[in-house]
């Protein structure tokens, strides 16, 4: 069976291309996915399959009953697209001033639409359900996983199997993590609140812009003296905000940042010593503040059995070059809210084109991959998905066998 899946979707990989340059050319912000969602689920309805709109927001669930009865896996892939203008020289840019997928959301889609094509023609031969996941707004939080999740796609299911097109890996290369593989992803606000005034008097004002910049540089002491250097933290302003004339001290000034964590006793020691340091920053400069601290989306942590089963899985797909250990990415996905109500694991799958020397990382206005890594993609979450439903769920015992190739 898996030699048909492998076979057909390599029929169906010129479908796969020009389904990601459409979308690619099309993107819409998270929250925002109407026409793509739409998109969606039309291409289940024209297969003629069972098909959910609006699921948790803009959301699509669509399902693939085989002829007999047995376990439910499900497969997730994500869609939304991000703030950025596109600068790619491509025929597929963008056609969507200052919004562009540049994550690799539109592959994801893509990926997971052929396959659930191919593995519906292949219906007959299963024996029980695979649930495929469209998710909104992952870019985003509170992300639309964890609405999806509270409005049933999750029912029934046993399993869940992910991955993300990751162009700065070789193509062929599968990178895997049992337990955290990704961090959980917090945001936070300061305001700064001084006295403004003229730009030549600055003995009768409190400069918020002075504050702030000392608050930035207090809280770098966080991660290099607070917390343990055995446990891996991020603190990072990104947004720095204090606009005025040339001649006008600053009144307020607003800090933005991030932080990443993978243990929550860090997360929330961190959470703590912000608001303190703060506090401390403005008590010895005699101004106020305003702080909010909003916690994104949780660490990704694999299982163990479902991860040393997509290792099995991996091995035996073809065009897969190399299986290797990932580290630990500081970067968020809220794929973690479905590992917290099921079993399953979330998996890199490189897309660097063997002749791009220095790919453009993630949430870059030139991001790209190979596209011929939605092809690996596809095979590998489709063998997982076949292989975990012929084994019952037993994903310990049973492992692939080269003979079923």
């Amino acid at each position: 069976m898996l030699k048909q899946l492998y076979e057909l979707l390599n029929t169906h990989y010129d479908e796969m291309v020009s389904i990601r340059r459409y979308l690619h050319q099309h993107p819409e912000l998270s929250f925002q996915e109407y026409k793509t969602a739409k998109y969606i689920a039309e291409y289940y309805k024209k297969l003629g399959m069972p098909v959910k709109e609006k699921v948790g927001g803009n959301g699509i669930v669509a399902k693939i009953i085989g002829a007999k009865q047995g376990k439910t896996v499900a497969l997730r892939a994500d869609f939304d697209a991000l703030p950025i203008q596109d600068e790619k020289d491509v025929p597929y840019k963008s056609t969507v001033p200052g919004v562009m997928h540049a994550c690799g959301h539109d592959g994801h889609t893509a990926t997971l639409l052929v396959l659930a094509k191919v593995l519906h023609q292949l219906k007959e031969e299963l024996a029980g359900t695979i649930v495929l996941i469209h998710q909104h707004a992952e870019e985003y939080a509170p992300g639309g996983a964890i609405s999806m999740i509270k409005d049933g796609c999750l029912e029934g299911v046993d399993a869940i199997f992910g991955t993300h097109l990751w162009a700065t890996e070789p193509t062929g290369k599968i990178q895997y993590r049992i337990g955290p593989i990704m961090a959980a992803a917090d945001r936070f606000e300061i305001t700064i609140q001084g006295s403004g005034g003229h730009g030549a008097q600055p003995h009768k004002t409190k400069d918020a812009i002075v504050v702030a910049s000392q608050l930035v540089l207090n809280l770098q002491q966080i991660v290099s003296r607070r917390v343990n250097p055995l446990h891996p933290a991020v603190v990072s302003i990104g947004s720095f905000v204090a606009e005025n004339a040339f001649n006008v001290i600053a009144d307020t000034a607003k800090l933005i940042g991030t932080v990443r964590t993978f243990d929550e006793t860090v997360r929330d020691e961190i959470e703590a010593e912000i608001e303190r340091i703060t506090k401390g920053t403005c008590l010895a400069a005699n101004c106020s503040y305003k702080y909010t601290y909003t916690r994104g989306y949780p660490p990704v942590v694999n299982h163990e059995a479902e991860t040393k089963f997509l290792i099995e899985i991996a091995k035996q797909v073809p065009d897969v070059t190399s299986i290797e250990e990932a580290e630990p990415h500081m970067g968020g996905e809220d794929f973690a809210y479905y590992l917290q109500h099921v079993k399953g694991t979330f998996f890199f799958t490189g897309a660097k084109a063997e002749h791009v020397k220095n790919p453009f990382p993630h949430h870059h206005p030139k991001f790209d991959f190979d596209e011929k890594a939605m092809l690996i993609a596809a095979k590998t979450l489709g063998s997982a998905a076949i292989t975990y439903l012929a084994n019952h769920g037993d994903v310990c015992q049973t492992p692939l066998r080269r003979s079923d190739v």
